[in-house]
């Protein structure tokens, strides 16, 4: 029995790229991330996805709806497990403020064992994102699932499939609005594309 997930990073918000956004509130798609939405939507129409499971955050839910629409799921199951870091009083930071906080810099260059200010590692962020994919397995054999989230909750699922330590997600990329598939079995689990772009 096999599930087959689609893990789609939210589409691009307004200057993607020059802050961490974080959890913060409002941060929605941009223009340029509502028409990659919509393709996102085209492409996941040829899937047969049963459900969709949602971070909590407004740009992954506004990236999830075209997708829903298009495959005809009717309920987007909003998920915290699917959530972005919670990167505490970075947030809201942009990225050249950041590079100048030593804890920043430690976070990135030793992410297997570096935590954000809020507290969580990136084992954190792994052990919720795979608990969450192990549940919906059990409940979608031999269907196929979304899951919309953010780039290093992706990478963290990614990393667990392929057996590699978590501080190696830097070495591939999850574009805005890209898809990772994976199968996962009772065998356990294999990478089938990375970071396609719709």
């Amino acid at each position: 029995m096999t599930t087959t997930f689609f893990l789609i990073r939210h589409a691009a918000h307004e200057n993607v790229g020059s802050y961490l956004a974080g959890r913060m509130d409002g941060v929605c798609l941009g223009d340029a991330g509502k028409a990659q939405a919509t393709q996102l939507g085209c492409r996941m129409a040829r899937e047969p996805i049963v459900a969709i499971l949602c971070s909590p955050r407004e740009r992954t839910r506004e990236t999830a709806l075209p997708v829903a629409l298009a495959c005809g799921v009717g309920e987007i199951a909003i998920c915290a497990e699917l959530d972005e870091i919670d990167f505490g009083d970075w947030s809201g930071k942009t990225f050249d403020e950041l590079n100048g906080d030593a804890s920043w810099r430690a976070w990135n260059d030793q992410r297997q064992v570096a935590r954000t200010p809020s507290g969580e590692t990136m084992h954190d962020v792994q052990q919720r994102v795979v608990a969450v994919m192990n549940a919906v397995h059990e409940k979608h054999q031999n269907q196929c699932v979304a899951l919309v989230s953010h780039a290093d909750v992706i990478k963290a699922a990614v990393c667990k499939v392929l057996g590699l330590p978590a501080g190696d997600c830097f070495r591939f990329d999850i574009d805005p609005a890209s898809i990772t598939t994976i199968v996962s079995g009772d065998w356990g689990a294999k990478l089938i594309r990375l970071n396609e772009v719709a």
